[in-house]
Parts: C-alpha cells; sequence; structure tokens
C-alpha cells in the first residue's frame, strides 16, 4: 500500500510525532484531498490535550486543509478528481437531527470536525465527507486559503449575518489571527471599521488592513471613544480575554451586538443595565458550512482579503503549533506539503 506523511498525537498530553500511514482510501460519500497546505489553529489544542468529549486517538489534527480532490468515492457527483478544494471546521452533518431538519446544519447535534471527528489535514492525504468540501477559487494560494476556512469564515459569515449595514460602526477588537482578517472584512464590507488594540505599535498595521479608526485600549477607553463616534452597531470580539471583552460592551450603540468569535477561558460578565438600557445583546458565532466557506473563500479571491502567514514544513508542525501557542506567529502558521 501507498505510505504518507502524517504528523499525528498518540494520546492526551503526548507530543506530536512525525509518522508515515497507509494513504486512506475514500469509502462512500467520501473525497480524498491531496494536501497542499493546512493551517496550524489555537483549537488544535482541543487534540493535542484531549479536550473534546469522546475524542479517539491516535488522532491527525488540522481543520483548515487546502489542496485538490484526488479520489471520489462511491456515490459522489458532486465533486471530480482535479478540483481546488478546501476543507474547515464544519466536517459533516447527521442530516436527521432537529438542527438538520431545519437546514442549519452547522449546528447539528451529531456534527463532525474535521481533525477531531476524523483524521485531519496536518498529513499529505485526507479523506472527508463530500459534504464538507468547498471550491477553492483558482486565484487563491493554497497557503494562503488555509486560514480562510476557520479564521476565515469564522469573521465573514459572523459579520455579514450580523445585522450591520453598510456605513455602520463595527468595530473589531483584538489584532491577532483572527482579529487582523476581520478587520479587512469589516473594511471591504463597506462598515466604517475601528480597530481596539493593546499597543500603538498596532495602529499602523490596523489602518494599512482597512481600519479608519484605532483605539490603544491601553490609553484610552475603548467603550467611550466607540460611543463619541456614536456606538457601534457590532463589536467584533477577536481576542480571547475575558475581562477586555466585557469591557467593551460599553461601546455599543442602540440595538448594538457584542459577537463572540473568540472564547477565552473563564465567563464574561457584562452589564445587564447597560445591555437593556440600550436594547443591546452578547451572541457567539461559529464559522459555517462549506457553503460559507466557498462564500468566504470567493469574497476574499474578489475583494483582495488574505491572511498574513508564516509557513512551515510538515516536518516542523510541532514548531509551528509552539509558536502559534505562544503567540510569535503574526499571525497564522500554515503547514505546506512538498506539492
Amino acid at each position: 500500500m501507498a505510505q504518507m506523511k502524517a504528523v499525528q498525537v498518540t494520546g492526551a498530553g503526548a507530543e506530536w510525532e512525525l509518522t508515515e500511514r497507509e494513504v486512506p482510501q475514500p469509502g462512500p460519500g467520501q473525497v480524498r484531498v491531496k494536501v497542499e497546505a493546512c493551517g496550524v489553529c489555537h483549537s488544535d489544542q482541543f487534540v493535542k490535550e484531549g479536550l473534546w468529549p469522546g475524542l479517539q486517538y491516535p488522532r491527525i489534527p488540522g481543520h483548515e486543509l487546502a489542496g485538490r480532490i484526488d479520489e471520489v468515492g462511491v456515490g459522489v457527483t458532486a465533486w471530480k478528481q482535479g478540483q481546488r478544494v478546501g476543507v474547515g471546521w464544519y466536517g459533516g452533518h447527521c442530516g436527521h437531527c432537529e438542527s438538520c431538519r431545519r437546514g442549519d446544519f452547522v449546528l447539528c447535534r451529531f456534527g463532525q470536525v474535521c481533525g477531531i471527528s476524523y483524521d485531519g489535514g496536518w498529513a499529505e492525504y485526507a479523506v472527508v465527507p463530500a459534504e464538507a468540501v468547498a471550491s477553492l477559487p483558482d486565484d487563491l494560494a493554497a497557503d494562503e486559503a488555509a486560514p480562510l476556512l476557520c479564521a476565515g469564515i469564522t469573521t465573514f459569515n459572523s459579520l455579514r449575518n450580523s445585522g450591520a449595514r453598510a456605513g455602520d460602526l463595527v468595530a473589531v477588537q483584538g489584532i491577532g489571527g483572527l482579529g487582523h482578517i476581520g478587520i479587512q472584512f469589516a473594511s471591504k464590507l463597506g462598515f466604517q471599521t475601528a480597530a481596539v488594540g493593546h499597543s500603538n505599535e498596532k495602529e499602523p498595521l490596523a489602518r494599512k488592513l482597512g481600519a479608519e479608526h484605532y483605539l490603544d485600549s491601553k490609553t484610552v477607553n475603548a467603550g467611550e471613544e466607540l460611543q463619541k463616534l456614536g456606538g457601534a452597531r457590532v463589536i467584533l470580539a477577536t481576542a480571547p480575554d475575558s475581562q477586555a471583552i466585557a469591557s467593551m460592551v460599553d461601546g455599543l450603540g442602540p440595538n448594538g451586538t457584542l459577537l463572540i468569535v473568540a472564547a477565552p477561558g473563564e465567563p464574561v460578565m457584562v452589564n445587564a443595565v447597560t445591555l437593556i438600557g440600550k436594547r443591546a445583546s452578547v451572541q457567539g458565532w461559529p464559522s459555517g458550512t462549506s457553503k460559507d466557506s466557498e462564500d468566504t473563500l470567493r469574497f476574499s479571491a474578489m475583494s483582495g482579503v488574505r491572511p498574513m502567514i508564516e509557513r512551515f514544513p510538515l516536518a516542523r508542525a510541532s514548531e509551528a503549533y509552539q509558536q502559534m501557542m505562544s503567540g510569535k506567529v503574526r499571525f497564522r502558521a500554515v503547514l505546506t506539503m512538498n506539492v
């Protein structure tokens, strides 16, 4: 049998291990993707540390994979060999739970996650359900597309469904792996975009990414400054700091929404009086389906939105993970294969 290189973890807390495995064969309703690039995400910690209920080992992580379909399984008619595709966090749905029956597949009660429910993209090949596959535009490089399948879809899909309209004030809290993409999307979607960072050093970058306003939360009260601008229709929380997120509620305008896409480890304690007085709300948002991924990729290709990435060969996956977890990567780490 043909062999492939892959990076796996054999148990909770174990080290990443570069290994060789048999190239997997797609079953009915599945496709095999020859991986060209795969992003490294903070959520890969779920696999590394055994934080996902029912996780089975050994497991190859990776839910930001981009490549080409190498083989299709029996019954697959929507995809052909050679097509450029990507796979994100959404890894398939059951089709029969309440959410699925309503067509809300991303909230499937038994939903699968690529790289958690089954082996993901830290390998030269990955087998995935056909419904998890998104078409990848030809003018979007695989290594730049990979982070858009997680950080990209999460920020784009949440903003386009937030209720904000072109011209509304939208603030992005945090200028990191999620935030630097969120600022670009907010600007390209026509929002009056404000970036909230914790250092004046990031102001030039934030403005280059499309922010009209920059607020350094270390030197000004970001909530008060947003009120001077009329109050934010949406504040996209991308930095997982519960206190920083909670403080942003004061910057909401009437009917504003604090939209949380980054999960801090502690509860977010917000002022209920502020929410009531402004008829404001706090909302969480997951990523989206494979169709949402396609929309994200197409919009990115059309508008010029691109992630800032650092590339690592597959053999250096452990280093890429450590650099990402320490915050030293600017801003997304991507594993590249020998293609």
